[in-house]
C-alpha cells in the first residue's frame, strides 16, 4: 500500500514528522520544497495506526492520495463543509 504526495503540497513538515516509517522525505524543485512518500517504506501504517498518520495531520486538502490515487483529504472534508 502507498500513499503519494501531490504538488499541493506546501512543504510545512507535519507529514514527515509522523511518519512511523520515515518514508517521507524532502525534495527541492525551483519553485519550492515539497514531500514525497518513498514507496516500499509505506504501508500506508497498517497494523500500526487506524488511519495513515500523513492524511490525519496534512494540513492541504487533496495533497495526499491513498493507493488509488484518491484523495484521502478531498476538498471540504477539512473545514466541514462539503464541495459539491
Amino acid at each position: 500500500m502507498t500513499y503519494s504526495i501531490t504538488d499541493k503540497c506546501t512543504g510545512c513538515h507535519a507529514c514527515k514528522s509522523v511518519c512511523p516509517n520515515n518514508a517521507i522525505y524532502k525534495i527541492e524543485t525551483t519553485s519550492k520544497d515539497r514531500f514525497e512518500i518513498h514507496s516500499k517504506r509505506c504501508n500506508g501504517c497498517v497494523e500500526q495506526f487506524d488511519h495513515p498518520q500523513c492524511a490525519s495531520i496534512c494540513p492541504i486538502e487533496e495533497a495526499i492520495l491513498n493507493e488509488k490515487q484518491i484523495p484521502v483529504n478531498p476538498k471540504g472534508s477539512l473545514t466541514g463543509i462539503p464541495i459539491a
